[in-house]
């Protein structure tokens, strides 16, 4: 039987950020102030991720320009990592890089290969100040690096290189939310 609530269940489902959008392309500030709010931003994270079936949300793709994410995310053998982090650090990303399909709830619909590291490492604190420290491999570690990302003012496309990334913006230009493909034209 559970003994707390399921992560969003009292959160409230937030309004995408799209590519383009200029918290989307800003390093996030670190979190502050603890307490409620930031409780409530965590809850809204967590609902709005899995409305949009994400497997991880940084702040900055519900608007919010502050250092943190959420996830629900599988690793290479489907053990299923749940939690959030609050002012996040990478202190190690290693092993194989790998090349794989890659999407993001900011560019909904889209996908293109991004080689990552097999490995990741990160550290940071709950919602209370509790330190913590998570350590994914394989998918976990690619999710884990995609939200560090955001949380520095990047998204995936920018990793794409070559005839993958030019289809990538001419795919991303064709969508209804495709004049943010600017912002990775520079």
């Amino acid at each position: 039987m559970r003994n707390r609530p399921i992560p969003g269940s009292s959160g409230i489902v937030r309004t995408m950020t799209l590519l383009g959008d200029p918290v989307l392309h800003a390093p996030c500030a670190p979190v502050t102030g603890f307490g409620p709010e930031l409780d409530r931003l965590v809850e809204s994270m967590f609902a709005t991720m899995y409305a949009a079936h994400g497997v991880g949300l940084a702040a900055n793709q519900v608007g919010v320009g502050l250092r943190v994410f959420v996830y629900d995310c599988p690793d290479d053998e489907e053990v299923r990592h749940l939690g959030h982090v609050v002012n996040p650090r990478l202190v190690e990303a290693d092993g194989d890089v790998y090349r794989g399909p890659e999407g993001c709830l900011s560019l909904p619909g889209l996908e293109a290969p991004v080689a990552r590291f097999d490995r990741a490492v990160v550290k940071g604190v709950r919602t209370d100040g509790t330190p913590v420290r998570i350590e994914g491999t394989g998918f976990f570690a690619r999710c884990l690096l995609h939200e560090m990302d955001h949380l520095d003012g990047h998204v995936y496309a920018e990793h794409v290189t070559g005839w993958r990334r030019s289809r990538l913006l001419r795919a991303i230009r064709k969508q209804p939310w495709g004049g943010g493909a600017s912002a990775l034209e520079a």
